[in-house]
């Protein structure tokens, strides 16, 4: 079987088996939390099994969290603080930063909550909250990264559309855009464009650059 058609059915098994999820939690809106509970759990094995990571990860997150809320009256369903450290680790090593650091915030909270004389709450206090650094600062390299790709491509797409017209070196880097933003790139290189056009680039050619490089 090829990469493709074995891909092509993982995803056929991913959307089939999210469409019966919400069907079937539609379905348990009214049953008792237990049961829902129950149901969930099964879920998330099922995802599990079929390799559908960011699902399991999602059915996991809402399950704590409906354990979290009906804890106030029933404290056997009481989320400790390793189940959402667990959570944390797992969600992190997906990718899944942001929540990944949400949970980490929750582990500490169960810290605020139920305080224990304990010198090793210390450490798993740290840890936790070295693990939520570690999430904060993957998410932000994420974002930077996407940015990044987003300006290279948008640069091509710039050269490319220029064609015949005079190359103008764009001379922001990686750094510049990381450091100033988009924004003050942007300025900057108006910036140049007015300055060539002062050292002797004629009305029309200028206008043919900048229509190449915002037709994006």
């Amino acid at each position: 079987m090829s990469t493709a058609v074995s891909h092509q059915i993982s995803l056929f098994r991913f959307q089939f088996m999210r469409h019966e999820s919400l069907r079937i939690i539609e379905e348990i809106a009214g049953k008792a939390a237990e049961h829902k509970l129950l149901i969930v759990d099964f879920l998330v094995r099922v995802f599990a099994l079929i390799g559908d990571t960011e699902s399991c990860l999602a059915l996991r997150y809402e399950a704590l969290l409906m354990r979290e809320q009906k804890a106030i009256c029933d404290q056997r369903l009481l989320v400790s603080y390793s189940e959402w450290l667990t959570f944390a680790e797992h969600s992190l090593e997906s990718g899944f930063c942001s929540i990944a650091k949400k949970a980490c915030e929750k582990a500490l909270l169960c810290f605020d909550v139920n305080i224990v004389d304990d010198p090793e709450n210390y450490f798993v206090i740290e840890k936790i909250k070295n693990l939520k650094d570690v999430a904060v600062i993957s998410a932000s390299s994420k974002s930077v990264q996407a940015q990044a790709a987003t300006y290279f491509k948008n640069k091509n797409i710039q050269q490319n559309s220029q064609g015949s017209y005079v190359p103008v070196e764009v001379k922001s880097s990686g750094s510049t855009l990381f450091r100033d933003g988009l924004k003050r790139r942007h300025r900057r290189q108006l910036d140049e464009y007015r300055h060539l056009k002062l050292s002797g680039i004629t009305d029309g050619n200028m206008q043919n650059i900048l229509v190449g490089h915002y037709a994006k």
